[in-house]
């Protein structure tokens, strides 16, 4: 199987020894994303609008490597507050309602820089 991968050209690939996207075969893992765009965070202290922000951006990295959001089978949600549980599954549910991927939510101590809230991780398999 070919094995592709795709950069989000962030200088933390090289440094950590990570991709943003690798595609096997149909398979396609995207690595845990934030609310960052170039080093600004997006929805300072609103998990909300962290999680729909997220998700905009994996949807865009899918699109590179031939998926869409229908494709994703997995999500895993990394929350630094479950109690803000709420927020972030109906940002999630806005994107995710119809394609009911199973999905994963978590509470962490905390994240690579304290104004980042919400981490998600998908994992999609490209069917037709």
């Amino acid at each position: 199987m070919q094995r592709t991968i795709y950069s989000s050209e962030s200088p933390w690939e090289d440094v950590v020894g990570y991709s943003r996207v690798v595609k096997t075969g149909n398979i396609i893992e995207v690595a845990g994303t934030t609310a960052t765009d170039n080093g600004t965070v997006i929805g300072l202290n609103d998990y909300y609008k962290q999680t729909r922000f997220i998700i905009q951006k994996i949807e865009k990295y899918l699109h590179k490597a031939g998926a869409k959001l229908e494709d994703v089978t997995r999500t895993r949600m990394y929350v630094c507050d479950i109690s803000q549980w709420e927020l972030v599954a109906k940002a999630h549910a806005e994107f995710f309602k119809s394609i009911k991927p199973v999905a994963t939510m978590v509470e962490v101590n905390r994240l690579i820089t304290p104004d980042l809230l919400v981490e998600i991780e998908v994992s999609a398999v490209i069917t037709q």
